[in-house]
């Protein structure tokens, strides 16, 4: 590809994050939010202190959130789109939008999937403050593992491709992640701090949210950067107008 063409892909996949990230807004605010209410309200039930909000809830829940969801819907999408430029031929015979589905979800996969089983998202009033430092160490740590192990798959599925076959060689290439996924699991220190009379359900629902506003914004993104670029790189014929009888002059 040449500048221009990269330079266009990454205009697109910031206007296809911007447009994900106000759907995974949507489903932030609908799903996400009445777990947090829920949970401060725990905190607050539950603790003797009070402390004075240096930013009022309202505000997080209103302005706050749509500033920062599609501000990172913005961020990744041209992040992703960069990726495209790279992936675009070299993972498959696919086409433009193929692509695009292709690496939201294995982006969906490897940056948050990954991380999340091993260290799940947790609403306000779960986890020890004094342990922040630690477990976003650790969540990054597995993210960037995540990354790393498909970006290996990948090329050990290429390199298997002309002995095994296609199909074989993606079985063994996504085999060998699971298994390096999973050694990953057993080897990095675990974290539990969730309060024993937290209710399980309100754990259960946010994480869930959690899982599925990521899966909205990947969504939305694989689906809108997907034809946007197919409109830039295969772009339709023009059809030409129907030609009109013309007498001709004698």
């Amino acid at each position: 590809m040449n500048s221009a063409t990269v330079r266009n892909l990454l205009v697109r996949g910031m206007l296809a994050g911007l447009a994900a990230g106000v759907l995974a807004l949507i489903a932030a605010y609908l799903l996400g939010e009445p777990s947090v209410d829920k949970a401060i309200g725990f905190e607050e039930a539950h603790s003797h202190e009070h402390e004075a909000e240096v930013v009022s809830r309202s505000l997080q829940s209103t302005a706050g959130l749509a500033t920062g969801v599609p501000v990172y819907g913005v961020a990744f999408g041209g992040i992703a789109a960069l990726a495209f430029c790279f992936a675009l031929g070299r993972v498959g015979r696919f086409g433009p939008r193929a692509t695009a589905l292709l690496l939201s979800g294995c982006a969906l996969l490897t940056v948050y999937v990954v991380p999340f089983l091993k260290y799940p998202a947790n609403p306000p009033s779960v986890g020890d403050p004094d342990t922040i430092g630690k477990r976003t160490s650790l969540y990054f740590l597995m993210m960037l593992l995540g990354v790393l192990l498909a970006v290996a798959a990948t090329l050990l599925g290429k390199r298997l491709a002309p002995a095994l076959g296609t199909w074989w060689a993606t079985v063994a290439a996504v085999a060998a992640f699971a298994v390096a996924v999973g050694l990953a699991y057993a080897f990095l220190p675990a974290v539990n701090e969730v309060p024993q009379d937290f209710p399980a359900t309100l754990l259960w629902r946010f994480r869930l949210s959690a899982l599925a506003i990521q899966a909205v914004l990947w969504g939305g993104f694989g689906l809108a950067f997907g034809e946007l670029a197919e409109r830039l790189l295969n772009p339709r014929p023009v059809r030409a107008e129907s030609a009109r009888a013309v007498p001709a002059a004698h």
